[in-house]
């Protein structure tokens, strides 16, 4: 059986990582290789690049990650249950 927190939490932190991993790739290589067009579609109300969004993108690649494992947990511990 996982746990519901363990797993939402290592799934948001492993999505924001991941988001600060993209802004510096965005920032360090040129316009062709930016992943800005990905992040803005994903991401309600994200734009390439301040502060303040940098911010909620973040928040919001935390909530998505965490999302995922509201949803996995659950659907992990019953089939763990019904063939485990």
């Amino acid at each position: 059986m996982l746990s519901w927190k363990t797993v939402c939490w290592s799934l948001g932190l492993t999505t924001a990582f991941s988001f600060i991993l993209c802004v510096v790739w965005g920032l360090i290589t040129p316009d062709a290789l930016h992943m800005h067009g990905f992040l803005e579609q994903v991401l309600p109300a994200f734009r390439w690049l301040s502060p303040g969004t940098f911010v909620l993108g973040l928040i919001e690649s935390f909530l998505w990650g965490f999302y995922g494992g509201i949803v996995f947990v659950p659907i992990y511990n019953f089939l763990q249950k019904r063939w485990g």
